[in-house]
C-alpha cells in the first residue's frame, strides 16, 4: 500500500463493512482494515485483496499494540466491528457486552490522541421496546429486562453511543453515530439469523421460509449499496459530526408478507411456516413490534433517502 493518509475499517470483513471497503478503494482512498474473522469472513474481500490502495490486519482492535499510530495517521475511522443477528447475541450475551465495550473504548483511545474523526456504526435494536409507529433519533430509548439477553445487544451498542459521545464532548473527538435499520444486499450470509437471505436461500431450494413469530412484526429493509452511499456522505459532512443519524429504508413490511415477496418474486414452490419464538430462540424471547426509521435527519445534513424498493433488493440479493 501506498504511503499517505488512509481510511481505517473496522470490521471491514463483514458484509457492510466489505461493500464499504470496496467503494473508498474505488473513491481513490487508501483502506486499512482490521478485523478478527470472528463473524467477518475473507471471501467478501477477496476482489480488493491485490488492491495496491488496500491493507489487511488480522486482529482483535484491542489487541493490536500499533493501533493508536494507525488511528492517527488516519484521515478518519469506520468503527464497524460487532457482533451480528439476534441468534449470536442470544446464545453468547457474555461475549457481546465484553467486546463491544473493550473494543469502543480501546479505539476511542487510539482516536482521540490525533483527533481523528470516528463514525460509530449503531444499530435500530436500540430503540428497544417503544411502540411508536417510526422511530427518530431524539426519541426516548425503552430497553427489556436485563433478564432477557436478547437486548444486551441494544445496550452494547448504546453505551458505544454515549462513551463516543462523552468522547466527543470531553475530548472534543469529532464523533458521528449512524443507526442502520436492517441493511440487506448481495453477500449477506443468513448464517448468523438473518431474515432476508434465510428466506431467499429456502426459497431457491424449494424448502420452507420460516417465520417466526406470528409473522405481523414488521421491518424496513434497506440495500447495502445505499447505507454506504450515506455513511460516505456522512464521512465528507461537517455539521454531522456529534449528531446521530438513522440510516434505513422506509417501505415497511410485514415479516410474514416479506415471505410472501421473496417466494413470488423468485417464482418459487416454497411454503410459509410459523415457528414460534420460545422454539427459535427461547423461552420469554422478546421482539419488537415495529422497526421504522424516520430519515429526515440524514437527507437534511447529506441530501440523501434510501431510494430501492424491496423487489428490487430481494432480486440484487437474490442474483
Amino acid at each position: 500500500m501506498k504511503t499517505g493518509k488512509h481510511i481505517l475499517v473496522t470490521g471491514g470483513a463483514g458484509f457492510i463493512g466489505a461493500h464499504l471497503v470496496e467503494r473508498l478503494l474505488k473513491d481513490g482512498k487508501g483502506v486499512v482494515v482490521i478485523d478478527d474473522l470472528s463473524t467477518g469472513s475473507w471471501n467478501n474481500l477477496r476482489a480488493v485483496a491485490q488492491h495496491r490502495n488496500f491493507r489487511f490486519i488480522q486482529t482483535k482492535i484491542s489487541a493490536y499494540a500499533e493501533l493508536p499510530e494507525l488511528a492517527a495517521e488516519a484521515e478518519f475511522i469506520f468503527h464497524l466491528a460487532a457482533t451480528v443477528g439476534v441468534e449470536l447475541v442470544v446464545k453468547s450475551a457474555l461475549h457481546v457486552l465484553e467486546a463491544s465495550f473493550n473494543e469502543m473504548q480501546t479505539l476511542l483511545r487510539a482516536a482521540a490522541k490525533n483527533s481523528t474523526p470516528l463514525l460509530l456504526t449503531s444499530t435500530s435494536e436500540v430503540y428497544g421496546k417503544s411502540a411508536k409507529p417510526e422511530f427518530s433519533e431524539e426519541d426516548d430509548l425503552l430497553i427489556g429486562p436485563p433478564g432477557q439477553s436478547r437486548w444486551s445487544y441494544a445496550c452494547s451498542k448504546l453505551t458505544d453511543e454515549f462513551l463516543a459521545l462523552a468522547y466527543a464532548r470531553e475530548k472534543k473527538l469529532p464523533v458521528t453515530i449512524a443507526r442502520l435499520f436492517n441493511t440487506v444486499g448481495p453477500r449477506q450470509t443468513g448464517r448468523y439469523g438473518m431474515v432476508l437471505p434465510r428466506f431467499i436461500a429456502a426459497a431457491k431450494a424449494g424448502e420452507p421460509l420460516k417465520v417466526f413469530g406470528d409473522g405481523a412484526q414488521s421491518r424496513c429493509f434497506c440495500l447495502v449499496h445505499d447505507v454506504v452511499e450515506a455513511l460516505v456522505r456522512l464521512q465528507k459532512c461537517s455539521s454531522a459530526r456529534g449528531e446521530i443519524f438513522n440510516i434505513g429504508g422506509t417501505e415497511e413490511i410485514s415479516i410474514f408478507e416479506l415471505a410472501q415477496l421473496v417466494v413470488e418474486t423468485l417464482d418459487s414452490k416454497s411454503r410459509i411456516e410459523l415457528i414460534p419464538y420460545d422454539q427459535a430462540y427461547a423461552p420469554g424471547f422478546d421482539d419488537m413490534r415495529r422497526r421504522k426509521p424516520l430519515v429526515e435527519k440524514l437527507e437534511r445534513h447529506v441530501s440523501f433517502k434510501p431510494q430501492t424498493t424491496l423487489s428490487e433488493i430481494i432480486k440484487l440479493t437474490a442474483a
